[in-house]
């Protein structure tokens, strides 16, 4: 801790709490934090500090083609992921109504992030925010002359459109975890201003704060390899300030909420697991030994929280369920994400198995302790797994694996600092919201159901 903040300020200290610079240097990019450390190497003066143009032939073939194709795996957890999954899990009459959720907030948040997102995002600038030079589309298919391409300074070995659609993919799936909390009661115009707000206002500067070399988190050393603060962590206590603040559904603890059909929610759990690959192993942004372990101990974590809510649940209720399984999958893979490039297989096995049983805890205990109708278990999956996956990370960062060793009190400093910004930037985002559009629909259209109230359409039967 004491060597992070020195670091943060500037001071020089050798080595990485006892590694010498050699390790260092063969620190690989992660989703931001590891360029942090490879720029105490000798070997990275040179290295790009901004935005820039390079000859073509500086361009990696094998790694562009690696992030392309993990690019569209993470796209795939959204679309149909996270639409199969969801919907699978509410109600008939609100089916369609979660699914175009889904769906126009990855075309919303797109537009907003080449716009502006990935420029405050992921541009150097203060500690707090990117400094804008990408801002309004500028840059990125940038070809002043022939051969010549635009990169950025975190991954100057492949094009900058495809690591800023990468990087996307990440935004995208994050606001889109928070349908989960408030389906079944929220007007459709004010899930967009929700998020397009949410999506500049809370989750550009948490990214930028991660992964861009300069936020302030990156410099304090907090290790967050692709998403548990970032995605997780920010998603989970933005989808629990939602379901605060638009209240429990009508029947909600009284009556069966019958799900529609769990066989959509087990295929959108699939394809969650097939593009976490491209989620965690994508985040090494190359082709490479790193990609591939975490990989490995990406799919074995899920296998294990799996596993362990499966166990949990039977135990408790005498009985294992599908819907059991998917979600113990989901919290797996959760809790390895920030952990992903920094640890061991055994690590990821422990911890898969811890998050099983805490997210299980977390989507049943520790729901009725915090009252909310978390619809769909978004803190309790998502933010519970984000947390311990951030601490975890903290234990069982192996410098042999990435040269980065961890540090818990810096892991939970991140964890605390997105918690309380997420849960302030979301009531006033949902504040603001509320003055424009409002925010629940009424109690006929609840009762009817949103697919008819608000898309005026049905499923079929």
């Amino acid at each position: 801790m004491r060597a992070a903040l020195l670091r943060w300020l500037g001071i020089t200290v050798p080595g990485f709490f006892g590694l010498g610079t050699a390790a260092l240097a063969q620190t690989l990019p992660g989703n931001g934090t590891a360029p942090v450390l490879a720029a105490a190497a000798p070997a990275a003066s040179s290295a790009l500090t901004a935005p820039a143009l390079v000859a073509q032939s500086s361009i990696s073939a094998g790694d562009t083609a690696w992030m392309i194709t993990a690019t569209a795996l993470v796209l795939l957890m959204t679309l149909p992921g996270i639409a199969l999954f969801y919907a699978g899990m509410v109600r008939q009459k609100n089916v369609l109504n979660t699914m175009a959720s889904v769906v126009a907030i990855a075309a919303l948040v797109s537009v907003l992030w080449f716009a502006a997102g990935y420029s405050w995002a992921f541009t150097p600038g203060s500690p707090w925010f990117g400094g804008g030079q990408r801002l309004g589309f500028a840059g990125l298919d940038l070809q002043q002359a022939a051969g010549l391409v635009a990169v950025s300074h975190i991954a100057p070995h492949i094009p900058e459109s495809v690591y800023a659609m990468f990087q996307l993919t990440f935004a995208l799936i994050t606001a889109a975890l928070i349908v989960g909390a408030l389906v079944e009661r929220m007007r459709f115009s004010a899930l967009l201003w929700f998020v397009g707000l949410w999506s500049l206002c809370v989750y550009v500067p948490v990214a930028h704060w991660v992964w861009e070399p300069g936020g302030w988190l990156a410099r304090l050393g907090a290790l967050d390899f692709a998403g548990g603060t970032v995605v997780h962590v920010n998603a989970g206590v933005a989808g629990l300030v939602c379901a605060w603040i638009l209240g429990p559904r009508q029947g909600y603890g009284r009556e069966p909420f019958e799900p529609y059909n769990l066989g959509f929610t087990m295929v959108g759990a699939g394809l969650l697991w097939v593009g976490w690959f491209g989620f965690n192993a994508g985040s090494a942004v190359a082709a490479d030994g790193r990609a591939g372990l975490a990989m490995a101990v990406t799919h074995l974590a899920a296998a294990a929280g799996a596993l362990a809510w499966m166990l949990a649940e039977w135990i408790a209720r005498g009985r294992p369920s599908l819907l059991g399984l998917c979600s113990g999958l989901v919290a797996g893979l959760v809790a390895v994400t920030p952990a992903a490039g920094f640890v061991t297989l055994r690590s990821a096995l422990l911890i898969g198995l811890i998050a099983g049983v805490a997210c299980y805890w977390g989507a049943t205990g520790l729901k009725r302790l915090l009252g909310a109708d978390d619809s769909l278990d978004v803190f309790g999956v998502h933010g519970v797994g984000g947390v311990v996956g951030s601490l975890l990370t903290g234990v069982f960062a192996d410098p042999v694996v990435s040269g980065a060793r961890g540090d818990v009190l810096t892991q939970a400093l991140g964890v605390a600092a997105v918690l309380v910004y997420g849960l302030v930037g979301t009531a006033l985002c949902l504040w603001i919201t509320r003055l424009v559009v409002g925010l629940r629909v009424d109690a006929q259209s609840e009762l009817t159901g949103l697919d008819i109230a608000q898309q005026r359409e049905r499923l079929g039967h």
